[in-house]
């Protein structure tokens, strides 16, 4: 078979020629159809994440760890952590049975690679009990995970979204997508403390937060309040790190602010991860929740790897 093959770690997917896999006891065959690149998988392939040792403990390889195929019964599914060295980005891939679950009819397979990103703003109800007409400000609005953020707040009814970025023209992107207020963070300490306090209005109710790092410490640092007051409660869902994995929080941003923090994984079980899972689909099929995709032939993934113009879309493989 055909497959994105990766010879050594940090190094970028060949295509090539890779043994078609052979499925185990309790194995089945997965035809693929569609697998999108994340952050992660790069991050796993450059072997700077900490699920590197697990995937990379054999090489050559194929990356990606999810993706949509068939079964072979004809079955579309949504599939996860294939046996290495087998990866989502070939033909073919192994999976445990059972390490699936059936995609809803009429849903493009391309498009349900990204329907589990757009669950990452669902957070806002599982993790933070999201009331219609609350306040929420997306940090990190500009990447793909942002922006569907923005579109699934403005859906569950969302009173203001204020957004955050480092580029005005991807910020106006966001403001035409839904977002009320934006702020650029790549200003001064100073300026993005000022830039917070301007756009929170009656304050902030929710934090989906993409980024940590230097703007969420400006941020908490941002809510402590000026003279003694009684405290509105803002809840910081921490959801990524593209900003930088650690923060310093002073003591008087959680005694005094009224912050509460959160993990994304808060509240999610198998009965409301399926209500959620079911509200994004209700979506996606109506129309009211659009994802943005770069779509690309399995052939091409050598220069689909290294593409730095992708801008808030998910780059997504069609064998």
């Amino acid at each position: 078979m055909k497959a994105a093959v990766l010879h050594e770690v940090g190094g970028i997917p060949r295509y090539e020629d890779f043994p078609d896999p052979v499925p185990g006891q309790d194995e089945v065959i997965i035809d693929v159809k569609a697998a999108a690149v994340e952050n992660v998988d790069k991050l796993i392939a450059a072997g700077t994440h900490y699920a590197s040792r697990k995937y990379l403990a054999q090489l050559p390889v194929i990356p990606a760890f999810d993706g949509i195929g068939t079964l072979p019964d004809g079955t579309l599914v949504g599939f996860g952590n294939p046996r290495p060295p087998y990866g989502a980005l070939a033909e073919k891939t192994v999976v445990t049975k059972g390490a699936y679950a059936p995609i809803a009819e009429g849903i493009d397979p391309a498009v349900a690679t990204v329907l589990g990103t757009a669950i990452t703003g669902m957070s806002i109800t599982t993790a933070a009990g999201f009331v219609p007409g609350e306040t929420v400000l997306v940090q990190g609005a500009t990447g793909v995970a942002g922006r569907l953020a923005v579109k699934v707040a403005r859906l569950l009814g969302a009173g203001r979204i204020v957004a955050t970025g480092r580029d005005d023209d991807q910020l106006r992107e966001v403001q035409a997508i839904g977002a009320d207020t934006v702020i650029n963070t790549a200003v001064s300490d100073d300026e993005l403390a000022q830039a917070f306090v301007d756009a929170k209005g009656d304050g902030y109710d929710i934090v989906v937060d993409y980024l940590w790092g230097r703007p969420t410490e400006i941020l908490l640092r941002s809510l402590v309040p000026e003279s003694f007051a009684f405290p509105k409660p803002t809840r910081v869902i921490q959801v990524g790190e593209s900003a930088g994995s650690t923060l310093t929080i002073a003591a008087e941003s959680l005694r005094t602010s009224g912050v509460e923090i959160y993990g994304a994984a808060k509240g999610l079980g198998p009965q409301t991860m399926g209500q959620v899972y079911d509200q994004v689909v209700t979506w996606a099929q109506s129309g009211e929740l659009t994802f943005d995709m770069a779509r690309v032939p399995l052939s091409d993934i050598e220069t689909a790897w290294q593409r730095t113009d992708l801008r808030g879309t998910r780059l997504v493989v069609v064998p």
